[in-house]
Protein backbone atom coordinates (compact mmCIF):
# COMPACT_ATOMS: atom_id res chain seq x y z
CA UNK A 1 0.00 0.00 0.00
CA UNK A 2 1.16 3.55 -0.79
CA UNK A 3 1.45 5.42 2.55
CA UNK A 4 0.80 8.71 0.74
CA UNK A 5 -2.71 7.60 -0.29
CA UNK A 6 -5.84 6.34 1.46
CA UNK A 7 -6.36 2.57 1.07
CA UNK A 8 -9.76 2.53 -0.70
CA UNK A 9 -9.88 5.48 -3.08
CA UNK A 10 -6.23 6.57 -3.19
CA UNK A 11 -7.01 10.02 -1.86
CA UNK A 12 -3.83 12.02 -1.18
CA UNK A 13 -2.81 12.30 2.48
CA UNK A 14 -1.63 15.47 4.21
CA UNK A 15 1.49 15.41 6.39
CA UNK A 16 2.97 17.80 8.96
CA UNK A 17 5.48 20.13 7.34
CA UNK A 18 4.22 19.30 3.85
CA UNK A 19 4.69 22.08 1.29
CA UNK A 20 1.73 23.20 -0.81
CA UNK A 21 -0.87 21.29 1.19
CA UNK A 22 -3.62 23.08 -0.70
CA UNK A 23 -2.71 21.15 -3.87
CA UNK A 24 -2.98 17.80 -2.10
CA UNK A 25 -6.19 18.88 -0.41
CA UNK A 26 -7.71 20.09 -3.70
CA UNK A 27 -6.85 16.79 -5.43
CA UNK A 28 -8.64 14.94 -2.64
CA UNK A 29 -11.68 17.21 -3.00
CA UNK A 30 -11.84 16.54 -6.75
CA UNK A 31 -11.71 12.78 -6.09
CA UNK A 32 -14.42 13.00 -3.43
CA UNK A 33 -16.57 15.20 -5.69
CA UNK A 34 -16.25 12.56 -8.42
CA UNK A 35 -16.64 9.35 -6.42
CA UNK A 36 -19.32 10.33 -3.89
CA UNK A 37 -22.68 9.44 -5.50
CA UNK A 38 -20.98 8.87 -8.83
CA UNK A 39 -22.89 9.82 -11.99
CA UNK A 40 -21.35 9.09 -15.40
CA UNK A 41 -22.27 10.32 -18.87
CA UNK A 42 -21.76 6.80 -20.24
CA UNK A 43 -19.05 4.36 -21.28
CA UNK A 44 -16.67 5.14 -24.11
CA UNK A 45 -13.07 4.51 -25.07
CA UNK A 46 -12.71 7.85 -26.84
CA UNK A 47 -12.34 10.99 -24.71
CA UNK A 48 -15.03 13.55 -25.60
CA UNK A 49 -13.89 16.61 -27.52
CA UNK A 50 -15.56 19.32 -25.43
CA UNK A 51 -16.27 18.05 -21.88
CA UNK A 52 -17.58 20.24 -19.06
CA UNK A 53 -15.72 20.27 -15.75
CA UNK A 54 -17.23 17.63 -13.47
CA UNK A 55 -18.40 15.36 -16.31
CA UNK A 56 -17.43 11.71 -15.76
CA UNK A 57 -17.23 8.64 -17.99
CA UNK A 58 -16.39 4.99 -17.58
CA UNK A 59 -13.40 4.33 -19.82
CA UNK A 60 -14.44 1.60 -22.26
CA UNK A 61 -12.37 -0.73 -24.39
CA UNK A 62 -10.47 -0.10 -26.45
CA UNK A 63 -9.35 3.12 -24.81
CA UNK A 64 -7.63 5.65 -27.05
CA UNK A 65 -5.73 8.92 -26.85
CA UNK A 66 -5.10 10.10 -23.24
CA UNK A 67 -7.30 7.25 -21.93
CA UNK A 68 -5.09 4.48 -23.37
CA UNK A 69 -4.50 1.75 -20.78
CA UNK A 70 -7.23 3.02 -18.45
CA UNK A 71 -10.09 0.67 -19.42
CA UNK A 72 -12.67 0.30 -16.63
CA UNK A 73 -11.47 3.40 -14.79
CA UNK A 74 -13.52 6.51 -14.07
CA UNK A 75 -12.41 9.54 -16.06
CA UNK A 76 -13.37 13.01 -14.80
CA UNK A 77 -12.78 16.25 -16.67
CA UNK A 78 -11.53 19.10 -14.48
CA UNK A 79 -10.27 22.59 -15.25
CA UNK A 80 -6.81 21.06 -14.91
CA UNK A 81 -7.45 18.20 -17.36
CA UNK A 82 -8.41 14.54 -16.97
CA UNK A 83 -8.35 12.83 -13.59
CA UNK A 84 -8.62 9.03 -13.48
CA UNK A 85 -9.87 6.91 -10.60
CA UNK A 86 -9.58 3.15 -10.18
CA UNK A 87 -12.93 1.72 -9.04
CA UNK A 88 -13.22 -0.51 -5.98
CA UNK A 89 -15.32 -3.69 -5.84
CA UNK A 90 -18.96 -2.87 -5.20
CA UNK A 91 -18.70 0.75 -6.35
CA UNK A 92 -21.86 1.96 -8.06
CA UNK A 93 -22.48 4.69 -10.61
CA UNK A 94 -25.63 6.03 -12.24
CA UNK A 95 -25.33 6.06 -16.03
CA UNK A 96 -27.19 9.05 -17.47
CA UNK A 97 -27.20 7.74 -21.05
CA UNK A 98 -28.37 4.22 -20.09
CA UNK A 99 -30.68 5.20 -17.20
CA UNK A 100 -29.41 2.33 -15.04
CA UNK A 101 -26.99 1.63 -12.20
CA UNK A 102 -23.53 0.29 -12.98
CA UNK A 103 -21.60 -1.76 -10.43
CA UNK A 104 -17.88 -2.56 -10.48
CA UNK A 105 -17.44 -6.32 -9.94
CA UNK A 106 -13.65 -6.25 -9.78
CA UNK A 107 -12.91 -6.91 -13.44
CA UNK A 108 -15.85 -5.28 -15.24
CA UNK A 109 -18.82 -2.97 -14.82
CA UNK A 110 -22.19 -4.74 -14.48
CA UNK A 111 -24.96 -2.74 -16.17
CA UNK A 112 -28.51 -2.60 -14.84
CA UNK A 113 -28.30 -5.75 -12.70
CA UNK A 114 -29.63 -6.00 -9.17
CA UNK A 115 -28.10 -8.64 -6.93
CA UNK A 116 -29.48 -10.02 -3.73
CA UNK A 117 -31.32 -12.88 -2.10
CA UNK A 118 -34.78 -11.31 -2.10
CA UNK A 119 -36.65 -8.12 -2.98
CA UNK A 120 -38.95 -6.47 -0.49
CA UNK A 121 -41.60 -3.78 -0.83
CA UNK A 122 -42.96 -2.22 2.37
CA UNK A 123 -41.32 -5.01 4.37
CA UNK A 124 -42.98 -7.80 2.37
CA UNK A 125 -40.95 -10.12 0.15
CA UNK A 126 -42.16 -9.90 -3.45
CA UNK A 127 -39.37 -11.79 -5.23
CA UNK A 128 -37.15 -14.56 -3.88
CA UNK A 129 -34.87 -17.31 -5.09
CA UNK A 130 -35.88 -19.24 -8.20
CA UNK A 131 -38.19 -22.15 -7.44
CA UNK A 132 -38.09 -25.57 -9.17
CA UNK A 133 -39.66 -25.91 -12.62
CA UNK A 134 -43.35 -26.75 -12.93
CA UNK A 135 -44.03 -29.68 -15.24
CA UNK A 136 -46.18 -29.08 -18.32
CA UNK A 137 -49.52 -30.91 -18.38
CA UNK A 138 -49.37 -33.96 -20.58
CA UNK A 139 -51.65 -36.69 -21.82
CA UNK A 140 -55.30 -35.76 -21.82
CA UNK A 141 -57.16 -38.59 -20.15
CA UNK A 142 -57.57 -36.74 -16.86
CA UNK A 143 -57.54 -33.11 -17.98
CA UNK A 144 -59.19 -31.66 -14.87
CA UNK A 145 -56.69 -33.31 -12.49
CA UNK A 146 -53.71 -32.19 -14.59
CA UNK A 147 -55.05 -28.63 -14.87
CA UNK A 148 -55.66 -28.45 -11.12
CA UNK A 149 -52.18 -29.83 -10.37
CA UNK A 150 -50.55 -27.28 -12.70
CA UNK A 151 -52.57 -24.39 -11.30
CA UNK A 152 -51.71 -25.50 -7.74
CA UNK A 153 -48.01 -25.61 -8.67
CA UNK A 154 -48.22 -22.11 -10.20
CA UNK A 155 -49.95 -20.73 -7.12
CA UNK A 156 -47.33 -22.38 -4.91
CA UNK A 157 -44.51 -20.80 -6.93
CA UNK A 158 -46.14 -17.36 -6.82
CA UNK A 159 -46.56 -17.67 -3.04
CA UNK A 160 -42.96 -18.86 -2.61
CA UNK A 161 -41.77 -15.76 -4.47
CA UNK A 162 -43.99 -13.58 -2.31
CA UNK A 163 -45.93 -12.33 -5.32
CA UNK A 164 -49.24 -13.41 -3.79
CA UNK A 165 -50.20 -14.06 -0.20
CA UNK A 166 -50.85 -17.55 1.16
CA UNK A 167 -54.50 -18.60 1.19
Amino acid sequence: MDDDKTPRFSLPMLYAGQAQKELTHNEALVAIDTLLHLVVRGTTGLPPEDPTPGDCWIVGAPATDVWTGREGQIATWTTGGWRHHVPTVGMSAWSIVDGVMLTWLGAEWSQGELRGTRFQVAGMQVVGARQPAIADPSGGAVVDQQARATIAALLSALRAHGLIAAA
